[in-house]
């Protein structure tokens, strides 16, 4: 059992390709390989050293697997390994156009609060939004290898799908 590295990526860890576009069952399955082999029960009569060794490892294949599974995730990681911070807590400029959509779907939120097919429309709608920005963030990353427009289009992704949550806790309140 290797002990993880600072210089392994969460990709070769998981023996995937680096890229944006994964094989999400491939990603299952090798996980599973690897927590297989790490299980604490399997390393109970082991000593100390072998014990921690397997700790560090579930925990380094839980924080790899988490951050590949999710596509923001997955996106900022490939721009943070390519050298490319999305300062996510101090850069939150953004295109106008992106702004007004995003106030657009604020005012029909507040408008239409209390209507149930209004509300899914919208819904509709972002999710369309977001699964367009996925493809560009896609197209910047595994085809363009422009990772600072794919930090742009990320930070875009995360008010789209911060506002996607707002909008789900709102319908199922209606339900």
């Amino acid at each position: 059992m290797a002990n993880p590295s600072a210089s392994d990526d969460y990709f070769r860890f998981f023996g995937i390709h680096q890229q944006f576009n994964i094989d999400l069952p491939a990603l299952d399955q090798a996980y599973l390989a690897i927590q297989k082999e790490v299980h604490p029960d399997r390393h109970a009569r082991g000593s100390e050293a072998e014990q921690r060794v397997a700790m560090q490892m579930a925990t380094f294949a839980n924080t790899a697997y988490q951050t590949l599974k999710n596509p923001i995730q997955r996106g900022l990681y490939l721009c943070q390994l390519h050298g490319v911070d999305a300062k996510l807590e101090t850069n939150t400029s953004m295109p106008a156009a992106f702004l007004m959509k995003q106030m657009e779907w604020r005012e029909s939120l507040d408008e239409q609060a209390e209507d149930l097919p209004a509300l899914e429309e919208l819904m509709s709608e972002v999710e369309q939004s977001k699964e367009n920005v996925l493809q560009e963030i896609a197209q910047a990353i595994d085809v363009a290898k422009n990772y600072t427009h794919a930090a742009e289009l990320l930070r875009g992704l995360l008010f789209i799908d911060k506002f996607a949550v707002e909008l789900d806790d709102t319908i199922a309140a209606l339900i």
